[in-house]
Parts: structure tokens; C-alpha cells; sequence
């Protein structure tokens, strides 16, 4: 069942059960499916819209004050305009979430006869549903505050108050839009409410509403539903705890944006630093768009300093990708308008050490996508035109950006290892917003000291973030051990057999379903997590494996569902490729290297391929026959080597001494063929 088939079933049952009362008038009781232009974008939604705009005709008395309008919205991307009576209002909430949008009406605007227009100008695609459409006699501001409810968020253990979020919805699970009427430090948009000191008044119409408060992955949740009349004022205490033990881990999110800065989405600076408070992200790198900016000033000014450890950053934004750097000095840009890799990596500077991410790989701007397979091999990591990536980390999980295909750039990752690249995994939020895309929703988890949040030691963090010491979260958190010694980013001594350990965290309020175990990029173990309990320890267990006589990395990931949760909503593709969207949760290690040759160093499948090469010489069946001593990803890398100097992969002479070849080296050359552009 869809999550709009679930929210059409509670719709019917609450229409069947309306309280006319409830507003002055009712202007339309059902939705309305609307596609501006182009294909349908989602399987949920019918293959023919209804319209391409809503109209609607209803009459109402005059108005000599300022009347509101209510209009139920669900996925908008777009900017749809709402006018009536010529006039335009207002405009919907561009959040793709099922939310209730409340609008002014201008005193003098209605008529006996009124007619209401819902359209949009824009020319990219987008499948909205919108109606449900009230309207009261009374101004916004005094709908909001029919009533109040005075909350307090604390910590289970200290019992003192915690920067967290409020989500509220109503009796219908629809996102419900309050005031805020407290002068503490906020972020306010519908249905959503960051509190920087865990204490907010928020007024609501009267109704019925089920409050949730939460704090990021590692905590609990907490929630209560509660009838409310108009003039009432109730007092609600919510309690949370940190359930999942990341002790010696720092939660990291390197990709944050401001509207401030980078001048789109919504999040000002002051929201920007009360809305990671409240995600519990312990190390933010602020990266908005070409400058350098120093957040401090705000943290302290908003009193959420002492929550987290501020690295300014940079998304250098450039017409060949964007990248990620930190941290930064000063107030200073830095040259973007460059089209070539290589000039690139000469303007951003050698790293020293900084922090070099290149970002939504997969993804297209201007014209232009890093990873697109007409230029770039993903299965061995390599590009065709012979760039090389100007970068020591790459992101795996853009929660604010994802792919259809949500493992894409997670093999995409494995390949560029194997091509010779060592990058650390990373998971981000991209957020430019308070609560359309959730920031830390993606993360980082760093290895390093986490006992005081406040005052991280950043040159620790930034160094093990750079050695791939490191674990990406996207709802869970997966840890990986060679040998009860080894983490990722670390090279465990060769031996005949290895015991690799895999633990699966994640909070109470999320499953996982399947933890799995990567050599190489490719799949070597299983396992289906089948007790889909509560508890914060989803799997544990150990696999014991015979060591190849080359170096290999390891890679455990565990997933599970991704329901939809009002209080931890996940985006939709960003760029999508397909009309099915089934969302998963994710936990992915950074890479854990096994020295199985001896040499003290991590040798990829690409110095292998490259030394057998250079051995055979111009001898092909000798090349294709001293690969069956080696895995499938040093066959890869060898039939890509081969392509770039020229060789056709499909000539008599690559058959001719494939024959001879294992069916693993024979299923390689196979894989990059099928990959290469016609």
C-alpha cells in the first residue's frame, strides 16, 4: 500500500465523520490530481491527470476583515500560484510532504460569487494533488492561535530540556501548520518546529493532533494525542533519550546550506543553527555555495554552541560537478567557473590533508554529470576521456538528493576504489531548508573523541575522515571488524582466514531486514535479519572467509524498510530514472583493507591489473589466463586497460584467448562490454 493510498483511507473516514462546525464553510471537499506538463512523474499517480490547473467556483458573503483559506497540498515541487478573484493570495508550500497550507484572504476580496485558481507557469513536470479546501471568518493569525499547548522536550536522563523538533499532525496524519508564540530561539514551518532550548508555545486551531518529538537517529521518540478546544491552554512534557551507543563516533554532516548564503531554500542562518541542534549533528560543515562561511558568530548568538563543533566549508560550484571542500579560512571564493578536472584541482590547492568530497556524482547541472556513463566506466571506476577525480571522498547518500536506484552510488564508490582511487564513503543532507529535507538525514559518522560535542577536536576528525575511518548513516548506523582489531579505513595483516564481525544499530522506530557483506564491490555474504524487532542492536553476528592471495577491501551494509514517518519523512529522487519510488534505509561502512599480499600497503585492483599487464606484454593469452588467480575486479579493470589503448574487446583475438580464460575473467570482460557507449 502507497503512502497516498493510506492518506486517500483516512481521508474517506474522516469526510464520512466532518464536522461542518469545524470552519465557516467547506469551498470543495475532495482532491484533485493536477500535471502542469509532460509525463506523469509517479506510479501513485493516474497516467491522465484530471487538468493541468484547479478552478473553482463558490459563493461567500463579503469580507471587511481579513478572512483564511485552507488548502490541502501534497507532493509540490513547483511553484503553483493560488488566485482568487483575479488576485493572487499566496502561493502553495513548494514540500512535497501532505500538509495543510493556510493563506490570507485581504480584507474586501470576497464576493457574493467567487472564483479560486490554483496554476502554475513553471515547465518542469510536476504531479501534484490539492483541494480539501476551507474557509474561516477569521484572520490567520487568530486560526493559529485558537489554543496553545506550552511543550517542553527533555532528556530522559538528565531531565533537562534538549534542542529538538516537534512534528504535528492532525487527526488525519496531515502535517499541521501552528504559530509560535514563545520568544525563545525557533525554526517554524508546517508541521514542523525546531526549538533550540527544548521549550516552545505553539498555538493551533482548535482540533484534534498527535505531537512528536525526536532528535535525530540515535534518539528515541516521543509522542502524545491530545484534543484541544478553542480557548484552551494545555502544558505538554515529551521525553526522548539517546538510545543507540555512537560513543567515540562523532555524527557528521558535510553538506549544509543557508539560505542566507546560498540564496535558495528557506533556512536562514539563525534557522540553520537551531535545525542541527535539533538533529543532534555533533561536526556540521557549513558549504554553501562559493564563499566561505563561518557560522560561530550565529551559533552563539542563538545559544546552541555548546551542542555541536562549527567546520566552515565550501561548495566549490563549478560547470564540471560540484565539490566539497574543508575547512576553509577567511571570507574568501574561490575560482569556480572552470570546465576542466584538472584545472580545477590545481585552483582548490593541494588538500594537506582537507577534506575534498565530490558530490551527487549521478546527478545532472548544468548540462553536465560527472558520473555519466558515455564518459565514465562505473564498474571499474574510470573515466573514458582519462580525467582523473580531483577529490578524496565522495558522497554514497544524499539524503536531500537521491537516486532512484538508492545503491547507485554506492557501487559507483566500490568501483572507484578498484580503479585505483581511495575515497571515504560519505552520507549528507544537501539541506538548503528547515524541513523540506531534513538536515543530517544522511550522515557521517566519524571515529574520534565525542566527549565533548562542544569543542571536538577537528584536526582528529578531519584526519580519520580522510583515512576512511568513517560510517554512513541513513536511518542506520553498520560497524564493521576484522580480525575483532581492524575498522575501516585500516589495513589488518594478511592471514589465511579472516573473521570479519558486523554489528547493525539503529533507533527503535526504524527496522532493518538485511545486512550484507562486500569483497571488491561484490557481494560474498548474506544474511536476512528475519526478528524485525524494536530493539537498538538490529544484528549482530561474524563471517569467517578464506583470504585471497591479493589485497581486498571490505564493505558491510545493512538495510531495511523506509516507511513513511511524518517525523522522519525521506525525498523523493531528486533526478529520478524510474515512476516506482519504494525507499530503503541504510548502514554503510567505510572500506576495510586485508594486506593478503604482505607488502604493507593497500594495493587496489587496478595496481594488480596494471603489473599483469605489464608482465604479458603484448601476449593476450597469457594476460587473460594469470587472471584466474584473481577476482572478477582485476579482470574489470585489465579488459578497461585494454579498451583505452585502442583494443577492440569484441575482436577475434580477446575471443580467442577469453576461451582459455575463467568464467569469472570471461563474465568481467562481459560486464565492461555491456557497459561501454555504442
Amino acid at each position: 500500500m502507497t503512502q497516498w493510498t493510506r492518506l486517500v483511507m483516512a481521508a474517506i473516514w474522516h469526510l464520512c465523520a466532518f464536522q461542518v462546525s469545524a470552519q465557516d464553510r467547506i469551498v470543495d471537499d475532495r482532491m484533485h490530481h493536477l500535471r502542469n506538463t509532460g509525463p506523469r512523474e509517479w506510479a501513485e499517480f493516474p497516467d491522465q491527470a484530471m487538468d493541468s490547473k484547479f478552478n473553482i467556483s463558490f459563493s461567500a458573503s463579503p469580507n471587511d476583515q481579513e478572512y483564511t483559506l485552507s488548502i490541502r497540498q501534497y507532493d509540490i515541487k513547483q511553484r503553483w500560484k493560488v488566485v482568487l478573484n483575479g488576485q493572487t493570495i499566496g502561493t502553495l508550500v513548494e514540500d512535497e510532504k501532505d500538509l495543510l497550507c493556510y493563506l490570507p484572504i485581504p480584507p474586501r476580496l470576497l464576493r457574493a460569487t467567487n472564483t479560486l485558481e490554483i496554476s502554475t507557469s513553471a515547465n518542469q513536470p510536476d504531479d501534484i494533488r490539492v483541494g480539501e479546501i476551507s474557509l474561516y471568518s477569521i484572520p490567520r493569525k487568530d486560526l493559529l492561535n485558537q489554543s496553545t499547548i506550552d511543550i517542553e522536550i527533555v532528556d530522559a536522563e538528565s531531565k533537562s530540556p534538549l534542542p529538538s523538533r516537534l512534528t504535528i499532525v492532525n487527526d488525519r496524519g496531515i502535517l499541521q501548520p501552528v504559530s509560535t508564540t514563545s520568544g525563545v530561539a525557533f525554526a517554524n514551518r508546517p508541521g514542523y518546529v525546531y526549538t533550540a532550548g527544548g521549550q516552545i508555545k505553539v498555538g493551533v486551531p482548535a482540533g484534534t493532533y498527535t505531537l512528536y518529538a525526536t532528535r535525530g537517529p540515535e534518539y528515541s521518540i516521543d509522542s502524545v494525542s491530545l484534543t484541544i478546544n478553542k480557548g484552551d491552554a494545555l502544558t505538554q512534557r515529551l521525553t526522548i533519550a539517546r538510545e543507540v551507543d555512537t560513543h567515540g563516533w562523532v555524527s557528521c554532516d558535510t553538506h549544509i546550506h543557508t539560505f542566507t548564503w546560498s540564496k535558495h531554500g528557506d533556512a536562514t542562518s539563525q534557522e540553520r543553527v537551531i535545525t542541527i541542534a535539533g538533529e543532534a549533528i555533533e561536526l556540521p560543515v557549513v558549504t554553501d555555495h562559493n564563499i566561505h562561511v563561518d557560522l560561530e558568530p550565529v551559533a552563539l548568538q542563538q545559544g546552541v554552541r555548546q551542542h555541536f563543533t562549527l567546520i566552515p566549508g565550501n561548495e566549490v560550484t563549478t560547470p564540471v560537478g560540484h565539490f566539497n571542500i574543508f575547512p576553509v579560512t577567511g571570507k574568501g571564493a574561490v575560482a569556480h567557473n572552470i570546465s576542466d578536472w584538472r584545472v580545477l584541482a590545481k585552483s582548490i590547492g593541494p588538500d594537506n590533508g582537507r577534506a575534498l568530497i565530490l558530490n551527487h556524482a549521478r546527478d545532472i547541472h548544468i548540462g553536465f554529470r560527472p558520473f555519466d556513463p558515455s564518459i565514465h566506466l562505473a564498474a571499474a571506476g574510470r573515466r573514458l576521456d582519462g580525467w582523473e577525480l580531483p577529490a578524496n571522498a565522495m558522497e554514497i547518500i544524499n539524503s536531500g538528493s537521491q537516486q532512484s536506484d538508492q545503491t547507485e552510488l554506492m557501487y559507483d564508490w566500490m568501483g572507484m576504489i578498484n580503479g585505483g582511487q581511495i575515497l571515504t564513503p560519505v552520507g549528507s543532507s544537501d539541506s538548503h531548508d528547515v524541513s523540506r529535507y531534513i538536515v543530517g538525514q544522511a550522515r557521517t559518522y566519524i571515529r574520534c573523541n565525542d566527549d565533548s560535542v562542544g569543542n571536538i577536536d577537528t584536526e582528529q576528525a578531519l584526519k580519520n575522515f580522510v583515512d576512511g575511518n568513517v560510517s554512513v548513516s541513513f536511518g542506520l548506523i553498520t560497524m564493521v571488524e576484522v580480525n575483532d582489531t581492524y575498522g575501516p579505513g585500516e589495513l589488518a595483516p594478511g592471514s589465511d582466514e579472516a573473521k570479519v564481525t558486523v554489528t547493525v544499530l539503529g533507533p527503535r522506530w526504524l527496522r532493518a531486514d538485511r545486512v550484507v557483506l562486500y569483497a571488491n564491490g561484490k557481494k560474498i555474504r548474506e544474511a536476512e535479519i528475519t526478528d524485525l524487532n524494536s530493539e537498538v542492536i538490529k544484528w549482530t553476528g561474524s563471517w569467517y572467509l578464506t583470504v585471497p592471495p591479493h589485497d581486498v577491501f571490505l564493505v558491510a551494509v545493512a538495510e531495511g524498510p523506509g516507511p513513511y514517518l511524518p517525523f522522519w519523512p525521506i525525498a523523493k529522487p531528486y533526478q529520478p530514472t524510474s515512476l516506482e519510488w519504494n525507499p530503503k534505509i541504510f548502514g554503510i561502512t567505510g572500506a576495510v583493507w586485508i594486506d593478503a599480499d604482505h607488502n604493507n600497503q593497500r594495493d587496489s585492483s587496478r595496481d594488480y591489473a596494471t603489473e599483469l599487464m605489464r608482465q604479458a606484454g603484448k601476449d593476450m593469452t597469457s594476460l587473460i589466463q594469470s587472471l584466474s588467480s584473481y577476482d572478477e575486479s582485476v579482470a574489470v579493470q585489465v579488459a578497461t586497460m585494454i579498451h583505452l589503448t585502442g583494443k577492440d574487446l569484441t575482436g577475434e583475438e580477446i575471443k580467442r584467448a577469453l576461451q582459455k580464460g575463467s568464467a569469472a575473467t570471461r563474465a568481467a570482460f562481459e560486464r565492461v562490454i555491456a557497459a561501454l557507449p555504442n
